[in-house]
């Protein structure tokens, strides 16, 4: 069973050392810059461990100010890729900007050149959208009934 848990004392530690694949390294944050980020900016974001089996496999980075819930710094780690856990994580994130705030669209950025992640989130729902902003393409995702 996959879940998302938020990151504490007991756990960013294990979170800390969370990798991406070689190929994903320039497409996605370290998870110590993101964690970061999320402590900075910590009135509008809202960082997750993703478990599976109780066993950490992944982590996602969450922002909700502005009234634009967007899905950033998402990562599964690179021993437990192709799993389904980055889809069912991802499904997860989507059903938590819904539930907790009430979201109509979600957002995320993904970098021009990750082909790969593009596909991943257009197998989600998500459709790319003419906004680029500092060689991030955002998409998006229109809340259909299923998810409210």
């Amino acid at each position: 069973m996959v879940e998302l848990r938020t990151i504490n004392r007991d756990n960013y530690k294990e979170c800390l050392n969370l990798h991406t694949t070689d190929a994903n390294v320039d497409f996605v944050d370290p998870v110590a810059w993101s964690l970061a980020e999320a402590w900075v900016f910590s009135d509008d974001s809202r960082p997750f461990a993703i478990y599976a089996d109780n066993v950490m496999v992944g982590y996602v980075s969450m922002y909700i100010g502005e009234n634009n819930p967007q899905i950033i710094n998402f990562m599964i780690d690179s021993r437990f890729q192709k799993r389904g856990y980055g889809s069912a994580a991802a499904r997860l994130c989507v059903e938590y900007l819904c539930k907790e705030y009430n979201a109509s669209r979600i957002s995320l950025p993904v970098n021009l050149g990750n082909i790969p992640a593009q596909k991943f989130w257009s197998n989600l729902g998500f459709e790319l959208s003419d906004d680029i902003e500092d060689g991030y393409i955002y998409m998006r995702l229109y809340i259909q009934e299923k998810y409210v």
